[in-house]
């Protein structure tokens, strides 16, 4: 089991830059892949990116360019930076964890999920 904690979102305008910290601890960070999801108001949660122990990366479709997954596993963390924001970037964002040695966009493979953190894009 692995417990996390999402830190650094906030309100930005349209164009701005947040990054966004995501604190493991329990069971062998490394490990794990670590994702990126997020959840709009009356919207079903989406994938957003991903990154493997050994830092291979995917993204969604909307993000790709703008957002870069990263982690440091020496401090156990994970990031998302997120540049070049825009409204429909608004969500609650929550960081996730998979047993799993490859990159994967499916829910159901993430088994431990952080509260979130709130951004808020403003036009």
């Amino acid at each position: 089991q692995v417990q996390l904690v999402e830190s650094g979102g906030g309100l930005v305008q349209a164009g701005g830059s947040l990054r966004l910290s995501c604190a493991a601890s329990g069971r062998t960070f490394s490990s794990y892949t670590m994702g990126w999801f997020r959840q709009a108001p009356g919207k079903e949660r989406e994938f957003v990116a991903c990154s493997t122990r050994n830092g291979n990366t995917d993204y969604a479709d909307s993000v790709k360019g703008r957002f870069t997954i990263s982690r440091d596993n020496a401090k156990n963390t994970v990031y998302l930076q997120m540049n070049s924001l825009k409204p429909e970037d608004t969500a609650v964002y929550y960081c996730t964890a998979a047993y799993v040695t490859f990159t994967t966009t499916r829910t159901t493979n993430y088994k431990n999920w952080g509260q979130g953190t709130q951004v808020t894009v403003s036009s």
